[in-house]
């Protein structure tokens, strides 16, 4: 798993598997994301391969820490299996979420 942010604090890019093994590197890098920036904090999913209920629960946690800063999380490019988990879960509901158009991938 990468995660990587960019300065401003705005963009999240996770790439590869968010499950446990991954998660103490990627709540690390929102939360510092969550700290520095300012309004929307996009997380582009469009290279997550794989996400367990511990890497849902580092989603979770960065949207709870953006919203005691008075932000927002914004999950884009979600690919089609995370998209079909976050419905189950209906965390679609609590986070806003953007699928990955396949037609353009």
């Amino acid at each position: 798993m990468n995660a990587r942010a960019n300065e401003a604090g705005d963009l999240v890019v996770i790439a590869g598997a968010l499950e446990s093994a991954s998660a103490a590197d990627a709540r690390g890098v929102l939360h510092e994301a969550v700290d520095r920036g300012a309004g929307d904090l996009v997380v582009d999913l469009r290279e997550v391969n794989h996400i367990d209920a511990t890497g849902l629960g580092v989603l979770v946690g960065a949207h709870r820490r953006a919203q005691r800063a008075d932000r927002r999380v914004v999950l884009r490019d979600v690919p089609p299996r995370v998209h079909r988990l976050l419905l189950v879960t209906r965390l679609n509901r609590v986070i806003p979420s953007e699928p990955l158009d396949v037609s353009l991938a």
